[in-house]
This record gives structure tokens, C-alpha cells and sequence, in this order.
């Protein structure tokens, strides 16, 4: 049996979990959310084994889908690549400053941020530099 491992991706083009949300109802109504990435990750079992995805919007991390399946993909170019299926849940967690990187990255269970508690996951979030001016003070 193997330990679960999320992964952590830049989400482009939105500007919080909101937009991410409402991008993902109008694409794919009530059925899963699916996100087609280059590559399929070498740690699948642990990803499936309760990992989620977390997203990054403007160098902060703010929420997390819980990964129900990898399937293979095939582009209109030829070329293979993987179906990231997400639960439709988008769960708020605990703002934690990331700084850019390219594709995904794993994120073991450790360094994941705590999901927030039901009643502030509604709350706006504080501004990307207040965060990593915060983070770097150790009051966050």
C-alpha cells in the first residue's frame, strides 16, 4: 500500500479559485472537471490514493481538487497525453506563496496547506505580497 502525494500546478488565466470554478462549470457542467497535462506523472498510485491538485493563482496557493483518475489522451496532433479527472469540489486552503514554475510539481502531504474551515472558504483572499511578506515573518 502506498502513501498518498498531491500535486501542485499554476493556474493560468484565472485569478482565484472563483474563476477557476466558473471556467470549470461552463466547460464541463455537473460532470468531473479534467485537466490535460503533457505528461503522465510517474507517481499515479500515490496521486490516486487521495492526492490532490493545488492550485497556484498569481504566486499563491488557494485551493485543491481531489484527483479521481489519470486517463491517456490522445490530441489531434498525435501526440499522448494525460487526463487529469478532478472531483468538481473546489476546496479553499490556507493562502501559501509559490514561487513560478513550469508543468506540475509533486507536493508531499507534509507541505500542503490546511484546507479552511467551511465557514472562511468564502473569504477574499489577502493580496499575493501581503502573503509572502506574512509568510516570510512566520505569521502565516
Amino acid at each position: 500500500m502506498t502513501a498518498p502525494i498531491h500535486m501542485m500546478k499554476l493556474c493560468v488565466g484565472a485569478d482565484g479559485p472563483e474563476d477557476l470554478e466558473q471556467w470549470q462549470r461552463e466547460r464541463f457542467g455537473a460532470g468531473p472537471a479534467v485537466h490535460v497535462t503533457r505528461m503522465r506523472p510517474k507517481r499515479a498510485e500515490e496521486l490516486l490514493d487521495g492526492g490532490s491538485i493545488y492550485w497556484v493563482f498569481r504566486g499563491v496557493m488557494l485551493a485543491r481538487q481531489r484527483l479521481l483518475d489519470l486517463q491517456e489522451r490522445i490530441g489531434a496532433d498525435g501526440i499522448t497525453r494525460c487526463a487529469l479527472i478532478l472531483d468538481r469540489d473546489l476546496v479553499r486552503v490556507a493562502a501559501l506563496p509559490r514561487r513560478p514554475f513550469q508543468g506540475w510539481r509533486y507536493l508531499q502531504p507534509k507541505d500542503a496547506p490546511p484546507d479552511l474551515p467551511p465557514g472562511r472558504a468564502s473569504e477574499d483572499a489577502l493580496p499575493p505580497e501581503l502573503v509572502r511578506e506574512l509568510t516570510e515573518m512566520g505569521l502565516l
